[in-house]
């Protein structure tokens, strides 16, 4: 029997954390055994807002397939792919743009919240704008049916169906199959400042290659409840960080479902709930950090898995394009 086909994958603007690990790296690993998977690292995306830095977009293509590898991705169950290095995606990606509008670009929930975020104004980069035709490109190339994605990311996954059933109108017949988005449960983890989500750029993460000290830094200075002065004081549970972060990593949610009902009635100091958060995120990083410097040390061994999984990848998305092309009754050669 077929495997249904996923695709996933990151921008290459620096080392994953434990939102990925929480949002999709999870989920990466249970897909790897039953479907077939391909994983992005997506350096022409993170160029959309990071062209003035190249160099960064670059170094971190192995840093984000060291992360990929140490959580326990197995590149003979999962092909991963260097974006750049697929030119079918980026012929796609001009052929769909004749489908799309830029006001119907404009409208798209998740571009306009990201201009807003980023404060482009009118300067927006034009692949920034166009990226939702970029990504209909990576999917349809794969020919993906389930893209993992973040609920704010739904809106993309509804457009590139959109141009999936315009692609399908134009040729007559089923083409490319549509793709249905699967939301993560645990939604997105918020930053240890609780004021947003984790993220890189805002630096409130915890990487996934975290020092021991790094580790036990981060949860001392995670946000609780700025009411719950004193021992004896009762707590906030909701917006409380360090909760959100046990509810995510702890397995005993009886106990975790037990401190917060000490907390919630005074009696339950922070200290003592972010000694069981460090506790757990130490356990949990401790064996990724190993062995992610196991594989650092043999960097030619990672540029091997990243070429092995293009070529894969290559001869998939090349198939593609050929048959759109050839399905729109495009001139051939």
């Amino acid at each position: 029997m077929t495997k249904p086909v996923i695709l996933t994958g990151d921008r290459t603007t620096g080392p994953l954390h434990l939102g990925h690990y929480v949002g999709s790296l999870k989920s990466r690993l249970a897909f790897q055994e039953t479907h077939e998977q391909y994983l992005l690292l997506a350096d022409m995306q993170a160029l959309t807002d990071n062209a003035h830095d190249v160099g960064k977009v670059r170094n971190n293509v192995i840093e984000v397939a060291l992360d990929y590898l140490a959580v326990g991705i197995d590149p003979a169950r999962t092909s991963i792919c260097l974006q750049s290095r697929l030119p079918a995606l980026a012929e796609l990606s001009m052929l769909y743009l004749n489908l799309v509008t830029v006001a119907r670009l404009e409208r798209n929930p998740t571009i306009k919240d990201e201009i807003r975020a980023r404060g482009f104004g009118r300067d927006i980069p034009a692949g920034f704008l166009c990226y939702p035709a970029a990504q209909a490109a990576d999917i349809t190339a794969f020919r993906a049916t389930v893209v993992p994605v973040g609920e704010d990311q739904a809106p993309l996954i509804e457009q590139t169906n959109e141009i999936v059933r315009r692609v399908n109108a134009l040729a007559g017949r089923g083409l490319l199959p549509e793709a249905q988005a699967i939301i993560p449960r645990a939604g997105r983890l918020p930053g240890i400042d609780g004021r947003s989500k984790m993220s890189k750029s805002a630096g409130n993460a915890i990487p996934l290659s975290a020092s021991p000290g790094d580790i036990s830094a981060a949860v001392r200075a995670m946000f609780t409840d700025p009411d719950h002065l004193r021992v004896t004081d009762p707590g906030r549970v909701e917006g409380n960080v360090v909760f959100t972060y046990l509810d995510a990593f702890d397995d005993d949610h009886q106990a975790v479902e037990e401190l917060k009902a000490r907390y919630r009635r005074g009696g339950l100091g922070d200290s003592t709930v972010k000694r069981r958060l460090e506790s757990i995120l130490q356990e949990l990083i401790a064996p990724i950090r190993t062995r992610r410097a196991e594989l650092a040390a043999d960097p030619d061994h990672v540029i091997d898995v990243i070429r092995q999984g293009t070529l894969t990848a290559r001869e998939i998305t090349e198939r593609t394009k050929r048959d759109v092309m050839e399905g729109l009754g495009l001139f051939q050669l």
